[in-house]
């Protein structure tokens, strides 16, 4: 291998750390031909754990560095949202069965293809924008932390020996999983999770009251907080915050929430833990 591709392979492997994969779109991009990464895999540097994306050899195949990859290395405005980045702050036990192994993401941008074909334990669930529509945030590790926050968003660190991933805070989280309510089954759950948020920040449950644009989440959030009679619900400022005419309906013959005016299930006590 000459002494210019030597260089450009230290270089590469300088940036991969154990848990980081790179496209086969990020590598071109990069002046990393085919043929120089085939030689590459063919030498044992790299390895290719799916069809169009690469990492180092004895690498760590892990969903953290596969979202780091993702949102760092690919430039992709997505995070992690709703039900598993509550799932990630500690609510994992009010989940329903089998869902704490599905990673929720959110934003404008789709994951590439080769994700889903990783062999991982856990699946990455592609939910759209949610109940937001912000402008879009590349994340780079020296965005300032407010311009996350204004979004509701925060980097967080996993524990996993990867670097921070970009989540939702728990007041957005909740309002994305309003959001994505269809049935009984998911308000049980909603309430579930709402029961334990004690302690959400009133001035940031404000600001992305005022953000969110679908009625139906934000209606069931604070019709769930205040059924749970959340002292912070009482603190947050509502002036501005659009939460539409008339009554709305989330299941069939369930009983009216006066304050909202949604028709939750009658016998959400019932399926309390």
């Amino acid at each position: 291998m000459s002494d210019q591709n030597t260089g450009k392979l230290n270089r590469l492997l300088a940036q991969l750390s154990d848990t980081t994969l790179v496209s086969s779109r990020w590598l071109a991009a990069h002046g990393y031909s085919n043929s120089l990464v085939a030689r590459y895999v063919a030498s044992g540097w790299l390895v290719s754990p799916a069809r169009g994306v690469y990492m180092r050899k004895g690498g760590r195949l892990q969903w953290e560095g596969v979202l780091r990859s993702l949102q760092v290395g690919e430039a992709l405005s997505l995070h992690v949202g709703g039900r598993f980045a509550l799932a990630l702050q500690g609510h994992e036990h009010y989940l329903r069965l089998g869902e704490a192994g599905t990673i929720t993401l959110y934003g404008p941008d789709r994951f590439p293809g080769w994700v889903s074909k990783l062999s991982l334990k856990e699946r990455f669930e592609y939910q759209g924008k949610g109940p937001f529509d912000r402008p879009v945030l590349r994340f780079t590790p020296e965005m300032p932390e407010k311009a996350l926050l204004d979004q509701g968003l925060a980097w967080h660190e996993t524990g996993s020996g990867t670097d921070a991933l970009v989540c939702s805070t728990p007041e957005r989280a909740m309002l994305e999983l309003c959001g994505g309510v269809t049935d009984a089954a998911l308000v049980y759950e909603a309430d579930a999770l709402m029961q334990a948020m004690t302690t959400l920040r009133p001035q940031r449950v404000g600001m992305l009251l005022r953000q969110c644009h679908s009625i139906k989440a934000k209606r069931l959030f604070l019709a769930l907080a205040e059924r749970h009679r959340h002292a912070w619900l009482a603190h947050v400022p509502l002036q501005g915050v659009n939460l539409g005419r008339g009554k709305r309906a989330l299941v069939p013959g369930g009983r009216l929430q006066p304050t909202y005016q949604i028709t939750l299930p009658g016998d959400l006590d019932e399926h309390l833990a």
